[in-house]
């Protein structure tokens, strides 16, 4: 009796640890990257998602902008301190490899904004630091800011 007791929690350790490996063998990493000054963070931030992706493919990336992290959403943006680099360009390439760019709506209000002043590569979320915890808390993401 003590015998079969030991087989069968035996086996059931294995069940559960095949279980689990297999688990996190398809688990997807989520991140999200929140930048709310586009000046201090978009360039750094599309070359850590650029970087991220080039290591982990499959990893799902959601950009969430407010305030004045917007900015480089916004049609003809270029980056203040190097014009050579054209946002639409660079959102539109992470844009084809899975990553989605959201824009606060609170900050379209508050800044007298339009959505069809944005890059057409932009969604819109009703709020950037409601969206941010519901990524964190609900979809259980990382959470990076550049």
């Amino acid at each position: 009796m003590m015998k079969s007791i030991r087989r069968w929690l035996g086996a059931a350790a294995l069940a559960l640890t095949a279980l689990t490996v297999s688990g996190h063998a398809l688990a997807q990493d989520k991140v999200v990257y929140h930048i709310d000054n586009a000046e201090m963070q978009a360039t750094k931030g599309l070359r850590n998602i650029r970087n991220h992706l080039d290591v982990s493919p499959k990893t799902k990336i959601t950009v969430v902008t407010h305030a004045e992290g917007v900015d480089f959403l916004m049609e003809g943006a270029k980056d203040k301190k190097n014009p050579n680099i054209d946002y639409a360009s660079l959102v539109s390439a992470l844009k084809a490899r899975g990553v989605t760019f959201e824009v606060c709506e609170i900050t379209l209000r508050n800044r007298d904004l339009k959505k069809d002043q944005f890059n057409m590569d932009a969604e819109f979320t009703p709020s950037g630091v409601v969206r941010i915890a519901e990524l964190q808390t609900r979809e259980r993401y990382a959470y990076i800011k550049p």
